[in-house]
């Protein structure tokens, strides 16, 4: 890797030297450390590869470490098409995955994942969704906010005040005042001290 540094075409042969390794039948170590180099090298010519291995109980951290870092939609679109792939852990995971990549085009999904009978899913979705941060993602969360089991009703705040954060960090400042102002009357209270010290950085107050 350090002698490809900087010439494409001898990077490019190497990503597929990776790729074509992670197809053979090494130990998951070797293929943990593969999926670590693809998260440095990797482009979307890899992705079918790695995103193979988002079912692999035993790889599918890995596999989203390295879609995690590739650049373009081609590797947050494979994490999409395997979210109703996966179950379990393997699902939760997925669903952050695309929330670090704030990938606005899972929206839809995520929002109908926010009912989902396993609260370990459920949960993930909203966080997914407060990372994402759109007025989408904040009009789905206003929803949740009544809707959420006890057992969610904090992970359901905390993803709120994400999404206001995202907000306001993205200029949307009016999307993510109306937030901190209905979080302001959270029963939860330290949702409802950081909803009024954002609310204030909002506004521009110390």
């Amino acid at each position: 890797m350090v002698a490809s540094h900087g010439d494409a075409a001898a990077q490019k042969a190497l990503e597929m030297r990776l790729a074509a390794a992670l197809k053979s039948d090494v130990p998951q170590a070797a293929k943990d450390f593969l999926c670590r180099k693809l998260s440095l090298i990797g482009s979307a010519a890899c992705v079918p590869t790695v995103a193979g291995l988002l079912t692999d109980e035993k790889l599918s951290h890995m596999a989203r470490y390295a879609l995690e870092r590739i650049p373009g939609p081609e590797a947050v679109g494979a994490m999409r098409d395997a979210l109703p792939k996966v179950k379990g852990k393997q699902k939760v995971g997925v669903i952050n995955s695309l929330g670090v990549r704030r990938d606005k085009q899972s929206t839809a999904a995520l929002v109908a994942l926010l009912g989902d009978s396993d609260q370990q899913i459920a949960g993930a979705a909203a966080a997914a969704l407060g990372a994402i941060g759109t007025p989408e993602t904040a009009k789905a969360l206003a929803d949740f906010q009544d809707k959420a089991p006890d057992a969610l009703k904090l992970v359901a705040a905390d993803a709120y005040l994400a999404c206001a954060e995202a907000l306001l960090a993205d200029g949307n400042k009016a999307d993510a005042l109306a937030i901190y102002k209905a979080l302001t009357k959270s029963k939860i209270k330290h949702v409802r001290l950081a909803a009024m010290r954002g609310r204030l950085a909002a506004a521009g107050k110390k």
